[in-house]
């Protein structure tokens, strides 16, 4: 009977898999810069996600340990972006990082890093050939982590509206034709602010001002009251009432709160819950895919699911 149930889950799986909605994976500094400064790194990469369809990256961007390459070593992304390309992967710039405590760049006094790391990608795509460029930016600027959010989370909030404004701003004084957008955690439209002599929940501020969003939907479960359909409900309406995009977040990473990760379930389980959440989710025009978080933890999830396997 057991055998039984898992086939029919594998069968489910894979059945999800060949018709799978587009998928992404955030990929943090270590495993960023290992990809630009090794071509061999690079190649493991672009082998796993071909693998896993996996169509878009959302590589680092900005400074790490001492080093920025995308002003120092140019070259180097358009190099690997170039060759993501040619594998049929698009490439957007994440830019946010714990080691820079970039949830901080939404104080006053530590916009100007903010308004310069996104300049950076601006300068360099301006500089690149089209087939080297970033197609997109996600962002991950989040002051709920801050230790002030308790206290003041709606001034918090109000300056993470102002920023967008101002990021924006760039963009278009720029001319530049690339995707904005920020991950965001799905309780957003439980929060109702007044922006610009406006009230509405803040997802909504945040879908008015950029293309797109990346919701942190993380919740193992495609149904229920708790699951990933009915947290991604609101933002998925808005976004298509309003000709935006809406990329849905999922987690691998081990989490005390088992709910909101995969990384306790097995490849076979995900695909069975996405497939349910993707059947919802595609009657929504503003649906964009899956972003895996993130391309480390997926690393060591799949690596465990190969050691499940030898073991049965």
């Amino acid at each position: 009977m057991k055998r039984l149930a898992a086939a029919l889950l594998l069968a489910l799986a894979l059945r999800a898999a060949a018709s799978a909605a587009p998928r992404a994976v955030w990929v943090w500094e270590p495993e960023s810069y290992a990809m630009l400064k090794s071509g061999r790194e690079a190649g493991k990469a672009i082998k796993l996600l071909e693998e896993k369809k996996i169509t878009t990256v959302y590589l680092y961007a900005d400074a790490y340990k001492g080093s920025n390459l995308i002003t120092a070593k140019p070259k180097l992304y358009r190099k690997l972006i170039r060759r993501l390309r040619n594998h049929g992967i698009q490439t957007y710039a994440l830019l946010g990082s714990w080691h820079l405590s970039t949830q901080e760049y939404v104080l006053p006094e530590r916009r100007g890093e903010a308004l310069a790391m996104f300049r950076r990608v601006l300068d360099y795509n301006a500089k690149a050939e089209p087939e080297a460029r970033f197609g997109g930016v996600n962002l991950d600027i989040e002051p709920h982590m801050l230790d002030a959010w308790k206290d003041g989370k709606d001034g918090l909030m109000l300056n993470f509206l102002d920023l967008g404004r101002e990021l924006m701003s760039l963009k278009e004084k720029a001319g530049a034709d690339l995707k904005v957008g920020p991950a965001i955690p799905f309780w957003l439209d439980r929060m109702e602010l007044e922006w610009n002599g406006v009230s509405k929940p803040v997802s909504e501020h945040v879908l008015d001002i950029y293309d797109y969003a990346a919701l942190m939907d993380y919740r193992n479960r495609a149904e229920g009251t708790d699951g990933m359909i009915v947290h991604a409900a609101s933002e998925l309406d808005y976004a298509s009432a309003h000709g935006k995009g809406l990329v849905v977040g999922v987690e691998v990473t081990p989490n005390e709160l088992g709910k909101v990760t995969f990384s306790g379930l097995s490849e076979a389980a995900m695909e069975s819950e996405l497939a349910l959440a993707e059947a919802e989710f595609s009657r929504k025009p503003a649906f964009s895919g899956f972003v895996i978080h993130h391309f480390e933890s997926y690393l060591e999830w799949l690596k465990r699911q190969g050691e499940k396997a030898v073991e049965k």
